[in-house]
Parts: C-alpha cells; structure tokens; sequence
C-alpha cells in the first residue's frame, strides 16, 4: 500500500503518521527506508549531489520512476553521470524541491520511487 506523506517542513518529513528527521526513499512497495547518501558523499564529497552510484543503488531497487525532492529550498541536485544513466536505463525522472514533490508524490497513481531530502 502506497504511504501517504502528511506534511514536511526542514529536516523532517511525516509517512502516515510517522516523524522521519532523515533523508527518505519511498518504494513502490510502500516501503520507507533511509536515503543512502553516502553513495553519493564518497564520490562528490557532498551529499547535496545525487551520484551515479546512488542513481544505480535506486534503479537496483527497483525503480523506474523517480521522483526526487530536492531539498526545501531545492538545493539537490543531480550529477550529469546520474542523469545520463538514468537516462539509458529508461527511468523517468521528476525533480522539485520537496514540498513540491509531496504533492506529487501523494498525487501520484502509477508507482513511482520517491527520495526526499529534507533540508537544504
């Protein structure tokens, strides 16, 4: 069952009632599992920028549908190598800062992979 997301303010995001003061990857499956950032810190030194390598770690899980919440003021971003792999492996990408994709995502009827980054 898809989590429905209740609201998000910095550094914090509420699923289903739930507080998360973390950054938060939603799966198809319903699942809420913390953000793997540091794929992405060990190769750009920053977890602001989302890696190749954590672009692939999403697509491995099963993503083919993104959904990106770039932060609440949308100071994420995503590496041209990301981008590009993305790209080849046929997954759709949608970037907004996270209040934003909130709406998407709680919008959203087909199934999506969604990442929120909570500050920034």
């Amino acid at each position: 069952m898809k989590p429905h997301i209740d609201g998000t303010a910095f550094g914090r995001i509420t699923i289903d009632g739930r507080e998360y003061r973390y950054d938060v990857v939603l799966t198809p499956a319903g699942e809420v599992a913390e953000r793997q950032k540091e794929l992405s810190k060990r190769v750009t030194g920053t977890s602001h920028v989302v890696s190749e390598a954590e672009a692939k770690h999403l697509v491995e899980q099963g993503a083919s549908t993104l959904l990106i919440g770039t932060g609440q003021y949308g100071a994420l971003k995503l590496s041209d190598e990301a981008a590009a792999y993305l790209r080849e492996q046929g997954c759709a990408v949608t970037l907004a800062p996270t209040p934003e994709a909130v709406k998407l995502y709680n919008a959203a009827t087909e199934p999506v992979t969604a990442m929120f980054h909570l500050t920034c």
